[in-house]
Order: C-alpha cells, then structure tokens, then sequence
C-alpha cells in the first residue's frame, strides 16, 4: 500500500536534493550571485552606444566608476550597482540612459500565464525581468507557481508557505475580516451586522501583524525583488475554498490587488507574475491584477490546442464572475476585469522547422496583431540556460562561442523590446496617481 505518508516522504528527500543540487549550481558560498559585466557588453547591448564614446566617457570623467580590470587586462568589468550609477550619471548626445517611464503612474502589471505547463512561462517571466533590470527598470517578480521554477532561478531555496502569495491572502482574509467586524450597527435596521470569526489556524498564524513590505525577498539583481513560491504553497488551492466560506463577504479575487495597492507607487516600475499552469485561486487573483496579460506558448499543435482552452476557460471564469459575483470578488469601484492588453508570445521556436513554421502562421492567423513579432527561439545558449536555472543574460558569454550566445540573447532581446513598446503603450492609459 502507499498512501500520503509514503507521498511525503518521497517529497522530503526530493526536496533535500533539490537543495544539494542548486547547492553545487550556484556560487561556492550556497547563495547565488551576478556576474559581471565587460565594457563592450555595457556599451552595445545594454546603453546601445559605440563602444568609443562610452570608453571616452569614462576617461573624461575619473569620478565615473571604472568597474575592474581582470588579469588579461584587456576588458573592464562592472557591476549591475555600477551599471545603474553609469546610466543615473551619463549622457549620450545629451540624452539621459535612464529607462522612460510615464509621469506619476503606479508600477504596471503583467501576468504571464498559460493553461499547460511546459509553455515556456517561467523562462519567459525570468528573461524578461532581467531584460527589464538591465534596461534600468526596478522590477517586482511574484511567484504564483507552487513549482517555484522562478524562486529558484532568482537563487531563493529556503521558503516556507507565510512567505508566498498564500501569506498575502491570508493577511488579506484577517484584515478584511477585522475591518468588517468594526462596523457596529446597519445604518437602516440598527442591527448589528453579523461578525466573522477567523478561525485560530489563521488567526495565529501572525501573518495578520506584517507589514506589506514583509512578504519582499531581494535576490542578486540589485533591483529585482520577488514574492517567492515554494512546493508547500500548493495547498493555498485547497485552503483557499475554505477561507471563502470563513467570510463569503470577503473580496477574495481581489486580495493581491489590494496589497500591491498598499506598496509605495514608486517602489517599482514593473511587476511580473509568474502563474501556475491551471486556473485556480491564485492564477485568478493574479489574473485580477494584472493590466497586461502575456500568454506564452510552444510552436506545437497541442500546445496550440492548449492555448485555445486556455483563453476559453479564462473566458468563461470571467464571464461568470461578472454574472454572479459582482459586488463579492470586484474589488470596490469595479464592475468586471479588463485588461490593458493581450499579447501571445511563441516561445521554443525553430525557424528551420517546417511544422513551427506552419503553427505561427495559425497562431498569427488567429490572434491577428495580438501575437508579437519576435518569437524566443530555441538554441542551444537558451537549453543550457535552463539547465542552470540561470537566464542567458547571467551567463557569461566567455563560457561558450560569443556567436553562440549573442544569438541567444539577441533573441530575448527582440522579445524584450517588443515587450517593452507594449508595457509603455499600456502604462499611459492607468490613472495618474492622485
């Protein structure tokens, strides 16, 4: 016989390996750490200027940082800090290098989700916060995923279930509660609205007594913080019916939404979700507070097939909630989900393959001008990458042919700035902040 007991244990020496293994991925001193950047990468891939001017620079100014010198002496190397200090401080034919963003806007959302697993979600997600901190823009990651693939890859392994999305919600579900508890009587009747009660599992728990800024883990990107996730997260599907019933009145789908309303406006500049492969409880308040919604998906008949689901299943849950729960799940002032924007991205594409080929002119045919331009193509830089839970932009590029890996991130990068136009389009259309 094997029951849950035998299920746990396999999960617990599972998860010691997990553990062993990113020990030996990631720096010597257990923690993960970013690599350096050369002088040529600085100028033309990241401040995109010759790498002439930017060396002069530098020379005519000694305040300016110089990075460092490696033994063969013949390229400088800078960090992600003394990238950020270069782009605060210089100017390029009188422009600045700080990332445009619109006046007096909170951080815009995406949430980049699909139906099947395998998509291409988390490698997406990764990819394009990291393109995002390169390019100067200060990114909040949250983990939905109870596989925790973007946790990893952001070096976080120690994480236990307060720290995740599912600690938000219950906060939300305490401090809600305690906030309908304080209203005395109905105005009309002169009756006392009746009280919840949360029940001592939760209530206990002390996740009602953190700040909003608790549940923020740095990584090694200096302007990249995330929510992480963690394998024990997976029960907050199971838990989160139950809290509905402690306080139907409780706006649940708008839990999230409501705590990265509390964070300071100009904390951030873009937040990226990284949602589980089904629709659930946390895919949906993601999905709530998303204003762009980004769906990754594999050049594969299946996958496509997948896809067409998945918008159709999102479809329908929004549908309902619009039909029978307004009022319940909105968050006040809202009446139904609307979405800034809409982007399909293929992801593990081979422009040599006939059969990829002939699903991006279905996928194309179909979504029209919601599907991007530039699809993330599959090389060998980009496999690699995964198998070190690292993006290619972490990877040095000395650790394998330069073409090899300029491919790769070229391909990122064109999915980058496709990105970028889009969040830009989308972010003048959110309210000015009062």
């Amino acid at each position: 016989m094997f029951d849950h007991a035998d299920l746990g244990a396999l999960r617990d020496s599972s998860l010691r390996m997990q553990g062993h293994i990113r020990r030996q991925t990631f720096s010597p001193e257990h923690a993960k750490t970013l690599r350096r950047f050369s002088s040529w990468e600085v100028s033309e891939l990241i401040f995109r200027v010759n790498q002439n001017t930017f060396r002069g620079r530098l020379a005519a100014d000694p305040s300016l940082p110089s990075g460092e010198v490696e033994p063969d002496g013949r390229q400088r190397w800078f960090s992600l800090e003394e990238i950020n200090e270069l782009r605060r401080r210089m100017r390029i034919n009188r422009k600045s290098l700080q990332p445009e963003r619109p006046a007096n806007r909170r951080a815009v959302r995406v949430a980049v989700a699909n139906f099947k697993g395998g998509a291409g979600k988390s490698t997406t997600a990764l990819h394009l916060a990291h393109a995002a901190a390169l390019d100067g823009y200060r990114v909040l990651c949250i983990d939905f995923d109870p596989q925790a693939t973007l946790s990893h890859s952001m070096g976080l392994t120690d994480v236990t279930e307060e720290q995740t999305v599912w600690g938000i919600m219950a906060r939300d579900l305490m401090r809600e509660t305690e906030r309908m508890n304080r209203v005395a009587e109905g105005a009309e009747s002169g009756r006392a609205l009746p009280r919840r009660r949360v029940p001592a599992s939760i209530a206990e728990t002390g996740l009602g007594d953190l700040r909003v800024g608790d549940f923020i883990r740095p990584t090694c990107w200096p302007i990249i913080d995330i929510v992480p996730s963690c394998a024990n997260a997976a029960f907050v599907e199971f838990a989160s019916a139950q809290y509905r019933h402690v306080n139907p009145d409780w706006s649940f789908f708008a839990a999230v939404e409501r705590w990265l309303d509390a964070l300071p406006p100009d904390g951030y500049d873009i937040v990226i979700f990284d949602c589980p492969p089904a629709i659930g409880y946390q895919s949906m308040n993601a999905v709530f507070a998303a204003d762009i919604l980004y769906i990754p998906s594999g050049p594969g008949y299946w996958e496509y097939d997948s896809t067409t689901s998945f918008i159709g299943q999102l479809s329908e849950a929004l549908a309902d909630l619009d039909d029978f729960e307004t009022g319940t799940d909105f968050p006040a002032g809202k009446s139904h989900k609307a979405f800034l924007d809409v982007r399909f991205l293929l992801t593990r594409y081979e422009p040599g393959n006939e059969l990829h080929r002939a699903m991006r002119d279905a996928f194309g045919k179909v979504f029209g001008d919601r599907m991007t331009a530039h699809p993330i193509e599959h090389t060998r830089a980009v496999e690699q990458s995964g198998r070190f839970l690292s993006s290619v932009y972490e990877i040095d590029y000395r650790d394998m042919t330069r073409e090899t890996w300029r491919r790769a991130r070229s391909t990122f990068d064109a999915a980058y700035d496709e990105f970028k136009t889009h969040v830009l389009a989308a972010w003048t259309q959110l309210e000015e902040l009062p």
